[in-house]
């Protein structure tokens, strides 16, 4: 438990708002899902999680947040006006990060509709705020890639972390 409460203050402390980076291209919209600790983070525990919900889960619970992720973009594209987006991004690390931690099972249905909820508050604020000048569904294209990528590298850790605990506790 103070190793999860180590953390959580570590996040706290080091969140900085999504503000979409500076670019116009595809490199700009696929890099910046690596250069924000609080994306970098979700995206990781996004796929963790799924690895750890099993089956289906392991693409379902990804697809879901980038589907979601899309719809908020169009909002935040929209000028469309949501409350307590930085509030939402922020839980969204603790809460997604925690669930992969622990390994918490629930239903597939269950975690698609939790990421998605966080996923809304993530596509929104870096649809707000698309560079000016870039081509939006390059910069797009090149986010929602990156992001994929992200997930299936924390879906991959998992379950490697997986498989070596197996083979630990069988020699």
């Amino acid at each position: 438990m103070k190793r999860i409460a180590l953390i959580a203050t570590l996040i706290l402390v080091s969140a900085t708002p999504a503000f979409a980076h500076a670019g116009h291209g595809i490199a700009s919209g696929f890099l910046h899902p690596f250069l924000g600790w609080d994306h970098l983070i979700v995206m990781l525990a996004v796929g963790a999680w799924g690895a750890a919900l099993g089956a289906r889960a392991v693409w379902a619970v990804p697809a879901a947040f980038v589907c979601a992720m899309i719809v908020g973009g169009l909002f935040g594209m929209s000028g469309i006006e949501v409350p307590f987006v930085e509030t939402m991004i922020l839980a969204s690390v603790l809460v997604l990060a925690g669930f992969a931690a622990a390994r918490v099972k629930m239903p597939i249905w269950s975690g698609m509709a939790i990421v998605g909820l966080f996923a809304l508050a993530h596509g929104f604020a870096h649809g707000a705020e698309i560079p000016e000048g870039a081509n939006t569904w390059v910069f797009v294209s090149g986010f929602v890639t990156a992001t994929s990528l992200i997930h299936t590298l924390g879906a991959i850790a998992a379950l490697v972390v997986t498989r070596l605990r197996a083979l630990s506790t069988t020699h």
